[in-house]
């Protein structure tokens, strides 16, 4: 088997639907999907059970809860040679899998990675732009996580997954960023430079969970012994601040930013204080890279507009 597609997911059928129907429209690729179960409640069993695809298994997290313990769980009963994640809300191109294992090949990689858009609900292409190279990545993993898409994206193979470790279960949204630092420290990543992954965009992406993600960002920063780019990171939770309605929250992150000597920061909590509207932009004008990725998306949207978005790739 080529590739076992590990997708960790707790409480969230009406994203893991769409999800596992772009991870079964794989092409040219012999594959697995192993859906891990992290405790949901309802749902998750039902959806799996519509798909009736031999493909696809569902297991229940038998170890540590989190989803660094769902994907290690899926890692661990998993058969392909490579191992792909995708998150239960983000969306993958149907040559997704097949290129970036043909760039793996070409290029003596043990790890892939691709270009990313984020989409809206209604999977109209908000923002995404070509990712940086290789050598770049690696460099940038030192001050953030460089990877585009996060988890969603890489492709890993198996024997150096084993030989570096899993996922972190003690760090709740970092884990991905720890993982790659591993890998960049055995061998260069190869990279498609095609949008092959979209991230949905909504008020429960883990990405939002700003305190958490700055706490992480300091363990990660320990561990690895590498200089974070703190007001980087201070300046995107202050935007997801102002984009959760919590001005005065993003304010003492802008202060946070200019402590940490982004002194253009000041300009920003200006903008931000007399006009907290800021985040609600309009998508940007569709460029080149974002109208190849809503070609594959549109392929997922309904026939009719009584067709829910789940329902219009069904085999």
């Amino acid at each position: 088997m080529d590739v076992s597609v590990v997708i960790p997911t707790r409480d969230r059928p009406e994203f893991l639907a769409l999800t596992l129907r772009t991870a079964l429209w794989q092409q040219d690729v012999d594959s697995e999907v192993i859906v891990v179960d992290d405790g949901s409640e309802s749902g998750t069993a039902a959806v799996v059970r519509q798909l009736a695809d031999s493909r696809v298994r569902l297991l229940r997290n038998t170890g540590p809860p989190g989803v660094a313990g769902a994907r290690n769980c899926g890692i661990g009963a998993a058969m392909g040679r490579w191992i792909a994640f995708l998150d239960d809300d983000d969306l993958w191109a149907p040559r997704k899998l097949t290129m970036q294992l043909a760039a793996a090949t070409a290029n003596r990689a043990v790890w892939v990675y691709a270009g990313d858009v984020s989409v809206d609900e209604e999977l109209r292409v908000c923002s995404g732009a070509p990712p940086a190279p290789p050598e770049q990545v690696v460099a940038d993993l030192r001050r953030h996580n460089a990877v585009p898409a996060g988890a969603s994206n890489v492709v890993v193979g198996r024997e150096v997954l084993e030989s570096v470790g899993g996922f972190d279960t003690a760090l709740r949204t970092s884990e991905d960023w720890d993982l790659w630092l591993r890998l960049a420290a055995t061998d260069l990543p190869t990279c498609v430079p095609r949008p092959l992954v979209a991230l949905r965009t909504h008020p429960g992406m883990a990405s939002r969970a700003v305190t958490q993600v700055l706490a992480d960002v300091e363990v990660v920063a320990a561990r690895h012994q590498i200089p974070v780019d703190r007001a980087r990171h201070q300046r995107w939770a202050a935007w997801m601040s102002l984009q959760n309605g919590q001005r005065r929250v993003a304010l003492r992150h802008y202060a946070a930013a200019v402590r940490a000597g982004d002194l253009a920061s000041i300009a920003r909590a200006a903008v931000a204080l007399v006009y907290p509207r800021v985040t609600r932009r309009s998508r940007s004008p569709m460029d080149a890279w974002g109208a190849e990725a809503q070609t594959w998306l549109d392929g997922l949207r309904p026939r009719s507009s009584n067709q829910p978005l789940a329902e219009s790739t069904a085999r």
